[in-house]
């Protein structure tokens, strides 16, 4: 039987642009977090990690995030609002978003029959 009940949580993303050049940014990582305490230590783990490889300017606002913006960034996931930070290294923007979601329930396909249409499906092969 189909399991019908949603979870609510966050979906986390990180992102890295070149600030010199026109090239979309690129998704670097994401994670689904079931709490917002969870994703508030994602970003935070993150940011502890890397902030002594950045340039000073980069590693001070890591550290401000951390420590003088936590109890906002707490409240706005609380309050379910999207949430992202960003610093900059180098030339390199590094943007972390938080977005609530609702997580849906995934089908249970095991013990069930298939419709005879899933196996005449051919992926299309690129030239």
């Amino acid at each position: 039987m189909l399991n019908t009940t949603v979870d609510p949580g966050f979906w986390c993303e990180c992102w890295t642009r070149h600030v010199d050049d026109d090239r979309p940014p690129t998704l670097f990582g994401s994670y689904d977090a079931r709490t917002e305490v969870e994703a508030n230590n994602w970003v935070s783990e993150i940011l502890r990690t890397i902030s002594p490889a950045l340039d000073s300017g980069a590693s001070e606002e890591a550290w401000e995030r951390l420590f003088d913006h936590r109890v906002n960034t707490r409240r706005a996931l609380l309050r379910r609002m999207p949430w992202t930070v960003s610093v900059t290294h180098a030339r390199t923007l590094i943007t972390w978003t938080v977005s609530p979601v609702t997580f849906l329930p995934l089908a249970h396909r095991q013990a069930a029959e298939l419709p005879t249409c899933a196996y005449d499906f051919k992926p299309h092969r690129s030239t």
